[in-house]
């Protein structure tokens, strides 16, 4: 069943969408229908076709990318703009490499992802800056300070610390930042114009109440306690 959250007071998080152990896997594949997958990790977009009638992929595509250089120790970013251009011409592989009306035939489509990026959007949905990805590390010195006061700890991997440290390094970016997303939301609301999360990747946030699965308002406060 679908739940989306509100925003939390300071930070607009994304809505977590909450799917039903019972209801997430049934009706999902229907004989003689193709679905298309999608998979964006951090060194490359892969797409694939799924025959639910021969229960086989036949067809498969990927578009390989880089992490931006810098000589800055710990940051690792790339451009979500390479991964929608990724996307894009994975698919258009994985649909050719089907074949025939396979582009016609696709009647469901999965985002996976890699987890934790910060996607800094504006109240346009327009991005704001690189995103930081999982493995990136510069706010190491946010996620110590945060597991000070959260009841879980907090690694520099947690979106929590890379939005913290955003507020600190980045002043302007920090003014503009309205939406938060993860890498997939992001390319979820490319395909679809809706942005939302799951709620287990909305966990690796950092600021999520995983028992009540809501949006931790007073875990949010450590990052922005000022009203916008």
């Amino acid at each position: 069943a679908r739940q989306p959250l509100p925003h939390i007071s300071t930070l607009a998080l994304a809505p977590i969408m909450l799917l039903s152990p019972l209801t997430a896997g049934a009706a999902l594949v229907s004989p003689g229908k193709l679905y298309l997958g999608i998979d964006a990790g951090t060194q490359s977009t892969k797409a694939l076709v799924y025959d639910a009638n021969q229960r086989a992929v036949v067809g498969r595509g990927a578009v390989s990318y880089e992490i931006i250089e810098s000589d800055v120790v710990g940051r690792a970013e790339q451009d979500p703009a390479v991964w929608v251009d990724a996307m894009w011409r994975a698919c258009r592989e994985a649909l050719a490499d089907a074949g025939g009306d396979a582009a016609s035939r696709i009647c469901g489509i999965g985002v996976s992802g890699q987890q934790h990026g910060l996607v800094a959007l504006d109240a346009s949905y327009e991005v704001i800056r690189p995103a930081k990805l999982w493995c990136d590390t510069e706010s190491a010195e946010e996620a110590a300070e945060l597991s000070k006061s959260l009841p879980v700890p907090i690694v520099a991997s947690f979106t929590a610390s890379k939005l913290l440290w955003l507020k600190r390094h980045e002043a302007a970016a920090w003014a503009r930042l309205a939406h938060v997303a993860l890498p997939h939301d992001y390319l979820n609301y490319v395909l679809t114009g809706e942005l939302v999360m799951e709620g287990s990747d909305a966990s690796g946030i950092g600021l999520l109440d995983v028992g009540a699965r809501t949006w931790d308002a007073s875990a949010a406060r450590l990052v922005d306690a000022a009203p916008r």
